[in-house]
């Protein structure tokens, strides 16, 4: 079906609205001067000094450091919560868990930061502790709201995989857990790559809640660009943007390549099985 002219243009319009400010941000970045209006020639000089600020370096390191810890850690509480509400009979308590678990992604990231800023500083005066808000804090909250959205990854794969493979390897002899990670693990694996790869850019580019639930001696990225823009944004930041660009651009692969592979699989059980009907109604 071809599209329409009219259809066409909105099409460009709307990728032209969404990736003009990129493209923009990209082509600045190798700028030689500081200006945003005036591309005076293509240089690596923003890039030499975004290495050579360590400050900035500091808070990417910590920013890394946040986001693989609260991806990992959320990927592996958020498979067991998916398992959990996935094996789950009662039909009114499973719509209660679904609804506790899509709460943290409705709520506006403001009240979420709020409320578990309150939350931390109340407990930590509460055990006399000399500083409420630390690294330990923000990894909480972090993956407080990156849970949900490993449960949402993982819990489909779980739908879709046949009930009877671990029922299976049980009745060869495999223990119930040891039937989860050598059966069912590898049927979810796409889903929960997926789910890793969400949290981890999730928690790379929060701001609102790591603002809230931040301690004095502990700085990430999104932060750090926030302070700069109080007095001004050099272009080295451009540089840093494009590097991020590009590490989001490939993980974004990878997981549409783990999802495309999951479909294709999902596809061909399914076609199997509609061929073993068939042979057997013959």
């Amino acid at each position: 079906m071809k599209m329409k002219p009219l259809a066409k243009f909105y099409t460009v319009l709307v990728m032209i609205f969404l990736f003009a400010p990129i493209a923009i941000l990209l082509v600045f970045s190798f700028n030689e001067a500081k200006s945003l209006s005036v591309f005076s020639g293509f240089s690596f000089y923003w890039y030499r000094e975004l290495f050579r600020d360590s400050d900035t370096l500091g808070a990417v390191r910590n920013t890394l450091v946040l986001a693989v810890s609260a991806s990992l850690i959320s990927t592996v509480m958020g498979t067991a919560a998916a398992v959990g509400i996935f094996k789950l009979r009662n039909k009114y308590l499973r719509t209660i868990m679904d609804t506790v678990t899509n709460i943290p992604m409705i709520n506006p990231d403001i009240i979420t930061g709020i409320s578990l800023m309150l939350m931390f500083v109340f407990v930590g005066r509460f055990f006399g502790a000399a500083t409420s808000l630390s690294f330990w804090t923000m990894l909480i909250a972090h993956i407080t709201f990156c849970l949900p959205y490993v449960i949402l990854q993982v819990l489909p794969k779980l739908q879709q995989m046949d009930k009877s493979l671990p029922e299976a390897a049980q009745d060869l002899g495999c223990t119930p857990l040891r039937a989860f990670f050598k059966v069912e693990i590898p049927e979810i694996l796409p889903g929960i790559i997926t789910g890793l790869i969400m949290a981890f850019t999730l928690s790379l580019d929060d701001f609102v809640i790591s603002y809230f639930t931040a301690g004095n001696g502990f700085q990430t990225l999104p932060i750090r660009i926030y302070n700069m823009t109080k007095k001004t944004v050099t272009p080295k930041m451009y540089a840093l943007a494009t590097i991020i660009f590009f590490v989001i651009l490939i993980l974004l692969m990878i997981s549409n390549l783990f999802d495309s592979e999951s479909s294709e699989t999902v596809r061909k059980a399914k076609e199997n099985k509609a061929k073993k009907v068939k042979e057997k109604t013959k």
